[in-house]
């Protein structure tokens, strides 16, 4: 089952962010649901991968995650 990852992502300021980062996840995880709230710079991602990889490939779009919260 998927469990809720949700990251504080700074850098994100367009639509082009927005695909980034879903589609870095969703290539991992096809079945994963990814919400980009880029007001809050906020990404909760419905995922069964672990949060340390959905971190990583947050991260190799060339975002920095700030806030990395215990999954919820």
């Amino acid at each position: 089952m998927a469990e809720p990852v949700t990251l504080q992502v700074e850098g994100m300021s367009c639509g082009h962010c927005i695909r980034a980062v879903t589609n870095a996840i969703t290539a991992l995880d096809q079945a994963a649901k990814v919400d980009v709230d880029l007001a809050a710079k906020r990404v909760v991602a419905q995922t069964s991968l672990p949060r340390a990889e959905v971190v990583r490939a947050v991260e190799e779009e060339g975002f920095s995650v700030r806030l990395f919260p215990p999954n919820t």
